[in-house]
């Protein structure tokens, strides 16, 4: 159920884009077309799926104060928490430059249309920002973590995917010359960030609704004991 949760939470709730606004630069630049950015959203899903749980690593084994007892009682007071931006960026841009040397070799066509962007992906504030939020967030497994990158980029990808699509169809709309091209963009993603915000009530409203149940509950409780007493009182009398 944690794994569940933690999936759709990454996707709809803490969306990268709708609900952080993170990797907003690749997501306007290559959102005019659906074919680039399908091709770009596949592979932020794999850098992200890839760079959450091999930082995951580095912070439980390296990073983290006292993570280093594993090489000896003697290290357990180090603490290279300092270093955690610096790992993280390396490990991202090393998958990056795998990223795009598999992408340069199959799929030619795509790795032209993508141009500076799929390179970008090393300094993309999303990719990091997967990797700071499961550090902030202390996930507890490597199991958990690959699933909040998976689902991470996926969120992503959905996102560039919609915005993508709309923008392919408002091409042949009535836009205001004022707010053609950006414009109309930035609204979009607002509305769009809108609607997603309603996705927060699927992981609480159950959990609120639970709990009134039980206040229900104790209160009819106390109202049962209080009228048995009154009775027994009576009675006594």
């Amino acid at each position: 159920m944690e794994h569940v949760e933690l999936f759709f939470k990454s996707i709809f709730i803490d969306n990268m884009v709708f609900a952080t606004f993170l990797g907003m630069c690749s997501y306007l630049a290559v959102s005019k077309k659906v074919s680039t950015a399908v091709g770009l959203g596949a592979a932020v899903i794999f850098v992200l799926a890839i760079t959450v749980p091999l930082n995951w690593l580095l912070d439980q084994y390296v990073l983290q104060p006292g993570a280093l007892t594993w090489l000896g009682p003697e290290y357990a007071d180090y603490d290279l928490s300092f270093l955690s931006f610096i790992m993280f960026i390396a490990t991202i841009a090393t998958m990056v430059q795998l990223v795009e040397i598999v992408v340069e070799k199959f799929s030619p066509s795509l790795y032209n249309s993508l141009g500076i962007f799929l390179p970008l992906i090393a300094v993309n504030c999303a990719i990091l920002g997967g990797s700071l939020f499961m550090q902030s967030r202390e996930i507890a497994t490597l199991g958990l973590a690959l699933n909040y990158g998976i689902g991470s980029g996926i969120g992503w990808f959905l996102a560039i995917l919609a915005i993508a699509a709309i923008r392919e169809k408002i091409r042949y709309s009535a836009v205001p010359p004022a707010l053609r091209g950006l414009g109309i963009t930035f609204i979009i993603t607002g509305l769009m960030a809108i609607g997603f915000m309603s996705f927060g009530g699927m992981l609480t409203g159950g959990d609120e609704g639970a709990k009134k149940e039980e206040t229900v509950v104790e209160v009819t409780t106390d109202n049962v004991e209080k009228k048995e007493l009154a009775n027994n009182t009576k009675i006594n009398e």
